[in-house]
Formats: structure tokens, C-alpha cells, sequence
């Protein structure tokens, strides 16, 4: 089918709310094959991608060794029962996040793990574990968050764009605190934080340590630390939401690293597997067993495809991918020449631009000389690459920042090709 049938079929079938199709044409291309760092549409048409389908293919789209091992596991088994009959997988892929995260951050520490099967489901799982840990219902979250759109983690979406319509049913058991930029100071912050946790029962405080969704934004290194000694003093549960953030993205493994911080949960998901949905809630061990009784032979968290085989096994091979092709390191090398390279080409334009990020997430802010945000700019130069052949994304509560999120194996020679058409396509704007 062509792109023109697949959209006519989904303006006809699928709900008017998800697929946006621009009228005027030229959004969105229908995907038909991926590899690598590159997409094929269904016209025949070539990308090189810079989101990683929304940072998921972190090992790069299709990769061999991670696509075997999902064919392999259909093939012996498709499927298993969640939380009744387990499979060796599962038990296999819970150890391996057990040592990657708290393994690595505190010797001898070990973790325990609620599989899910998307991002918003394993905060949810967090959500839950916080309060029968600390039997405290209240939350605090951050202007900015993004952490899904499932009912729990709504209450710690800030975006009005995804709460407003829902807002009636939603419980209001989050409250918002800024969040802060880099080289900012973080001691108002601080002291907000610590009043709220005196008049409310806080029983987690739930962040990114960068907000993606929320436009790229990179916190001071203490900001985490500070949270830490709060929860700490508060008898609180830090939640930190690694889900675009984690397996390598920002250069380290997972970016609370950049901080030293040990959280008391992890959530994990899209880069996880590489492409199946698949995500994991990863919590100490010592809090995961006091907050969630034994079970007797019905789960009070679980669904249909908890801990799924293919998943599982997809899992292990992307983290093995990770590990052997030194993916993490190649993030943070790529991670000091993308901003180098783009501050030196597409600096002098129209449009007052900023950069910031860590690893293979960078964000280009593109705000007009009066300070107003170039929302209309942003989106026009993203659909005018899409044109020229590069997938980007918009990111920010006013889209006005352009976000680099490839997959990890992208060369230097590649980014070099983006650059020179963006500058290019902010030349002709000039």
C-alpha cells in the first residue's frame, strides 16, 4: 500500500485523537522497513532516523543478534501465564537488571523487579510500592513530567495537554514542584520540597533525572543528590523514572550515574529490548519485600503478558548488544561532538538557539529574538528535514525544541549530514 491508502485507512478506521495527518500534506511518512539508523517508507523513500522510534532502538533498528533471539523464543514459546507458570527468561532477565543497576551502584546490593508492558504501567507499579511501603498516599512530581498517561501516572503528567479532559477522575495525589535548569541554584527548591513533605504525607517523590518529553531539560548535578537526602530525611521513596533516559542514552548506563545518586526504584522500558513492549519496575529488595506481601496464588499487580518470553528474551540479547559493541561509551563520545558540531554550524541565524543535554540526547531550543517561543518555526523545520530525509521530533510543552535521540550506533559521519542539512534549512530562513 501506498502512504496515501495506509492514511485513508486510518482516517477511516483508527480514532480521529492518535494519527495526526496534516491537512496541507507532507505528515506524517508511513513506515514500511527499518535497519540500523535508517527507515523506509512505503513509497520507497530513505531516512536517516535521529529519535530511535522514540529511543527504543538504542542497538540500532532490526539488530541481528536481538532479532534472533525474539524469532528463536516465538518459536519455542510464543507465550507463557504471567504471574502462574513462570519461564526461565523471566527469572534469567530479573537477575540481569538486578546487576546492571543496583549490582553496580551498591556492592552487594540486590533488586527486585514487577515486569510490565509499557513505560507508564512500571511508574504505576512504583506508585504502588511507595505506598504500601511508606502507607503514604501523596506524591511529589515536577513541572515538566512527563511519566505516561495511564490513570496512576496521570496524577504525575504535568501537561495539561494529556490531563485536562480526565481531570475529574483523576485521584490529585500529586503535587508539583518546579523543576530546575542547569546552573540554576536548587535552594528555594529544596525548601519548598521540605514544607511540602512536613504538611502532606509524601510517601515518594517521582522525577526524570533529564525530561525528555519536557524539552531536553538537564538539571544540576545536585538536584538529584538534594532529593536523595530528602526522601531520605522524610522517610520517602525516590522514583526515578529512567525510562527514555536509561541503557546508555545520556552516556551512562543510567543517568542517575552523572549524579552518583542511588534511587530507591528504577523504571525501565523502551530501549529495554530494542522493540518489544516490554518494561520493568526495579526496586532494593529490602523495600520491594516489606512493601508487597507474599504472594498466595493471586498477584494484586499483574496483567495477561507480564514478563512476556519474546520480551525476555529480547531483553537479554539488547543489553548483550549494549555491553559487547560498548554502546555506552560510544554515547558519551558522540555525546561531546554532536553539541560541538551543532554550536559551530548553526549558530548564527535567524532564531535565538540553545543547546544542552548529555550522551546521544541532545534538545536544540529555537525561541525568536523577542524570547517567544518559534513554535511554528520548530515544527516547519522539522517537517522540512522529514522532506530532505531526517526523522526528528519535537519535544517541550510548546514544540519548540528539536531533539536528537538516534539509535546509539550512528557514526560521526552521519550527525555530520544532519548538521549540514539543518544548517542548510536555517539558511534558507535567514
Amino acid at each position: 500500500m501506498t502512504t496515501r491508502q495506509v492514511l485513508d485507512l486510518l482516517r477511516k478506521h483508527e480514532s480521529h485523537n492518535v494519527t495526526f495527518i496534516d491537512p496541507k500534506g507532507g505528515w506524517p511518512i508511513v513506515w514500511d522497513c527499518a535497519k540500523g539508523v535508517y527507515v523506509w517508507d512505503a513509497d520507497g523513500n530513505k531516512y536517516l532516523d535521529l529519535t530511535a522510534a522514540f529511543g527504543v532502538a538504542a542497538a540500532g533498528h532490526a539488530n541481528p543478534r536481538v532479532v534472533r533471539a525474539g524469532q528463536r523464543q516465538m518459536a519455542r514459546l510464543l507465550h507463557a501465564m504471567g504471574d502462574v507458570h513462570p519461564h526461565e527468561l523471566k527469572a534469567r532477565l530479573a537477575r540481569e537488571l538486578s546487576r546492571i543497576t543496583f549490582g553496580r551502584w551498591s556492592k552487594g546490593t540486590t533488586s527486585k523487579t514487577v515486569f510490565c508492558n509499557s513505560g507508564f504501567e512500571a511508574v504505576e507499579v512504583a506508585l504502588k510500592t511507595a505506598m504500601l511501603g511508606t502507607k503514604k498516599r501523596g506524591i511529589i512530581a515536577f513541572e515538566g513530567a512527563y511519566h505516561g498517561l495511564g490513570y496512576g501516572a496521570l496524577n504525575a503528567t504535568h501537561r495539561k495537554h494529556f490531563t485536562e479532559f480526565f481531570q475529574k477522575q483523576l485521584g490529585g495525589f500529586g503535587d508539583f514542584v518546579p523543576f530546575p535548569i542547569e546552573g540554576s541554584s536548587i535552594d528555594r527548591l529544596e525548601t519548598q520540597i521540605r514544607s511540602l513533605c512536613k504538611k502532606e504525607k509524601i510517601g515518594a517523590v517521582l522525577v526524570e533525572p533529564i525530561q525528555v518529553r519536557g524539552g531536553i531539560n538537564v538539571p544540576p548535578k545536585e538536584f538529584v543528590r538534594m532529593l536523595r537526602r530528602v526522601c531520605d530525611e522524610n522517610d520517602a521513596v525516590l522514583i526515578l523514572d529512567e525510562i527514555y533516559t536509561g541503557f546508555g542514552r545520556t552516556g551512562k548506563w543510567f543517568a542517575c550515574e552523572h549524579s552518583s545518586v542511588v534511587p530507591d526504584i528504577v523504571c525501565l522500558g523502551k530501549a529495554l529490548t530494542g522493540g518489544f513492549p516490554l518494561s520493568a519496575c526495579v526496586g532494593r529488595a529490602d523495600l520491594m519485600d516489606a512493601a508487597w506481601p507474599v504472594s498466595t496464588g493471586e498477584a494484586i499487580h499483574t496483567s495477561t503478558f507480564l514478563g512476556h518470553p519474546v520480551g525476555c528474551a529480547m531483553a537479554l540479547a539488547q543489553i548483550q548488544e549494549i555491553k559487547k559493541r560498548k554502546l555506552v561509551e560510544r554515547s558519551a563520545r558522540l555525546g561531546n561532538f554532536l553539541p560541538d558540531l551543532l554550536r559551530s554550524e548553526i549558530s548564527n541565524f535567524k532564531f535565538e538557539i540553545s543547546l544542552r543535554g548529555l550522551g546521544l540526547l541532545v534538545g536544540i531550543e529555537v525561541r525568536r529574538h523577542d524570547g517567544s517561543w518559534a513554535t511554528e518555526e520548530t515544527l516547519s523545520l522539522i517537517k522540512t528535514m522529514l522532506h530532505e530525509g531526517f526523522i526528528l521530533l519535537p519535544e517541550g510543552e510548546h514544540a519548540n525544541v528539536i531533539s536528537f535521540t538516534p539509535p546509539l550506533t550512528i557514526t560521526e559521519a552521519q550527525l555530520r549530514k544532519v548538521v549540514s542539512a539543518l544548517k542548510k534549512v536555517l539558511a534558507a530562513r535567514n
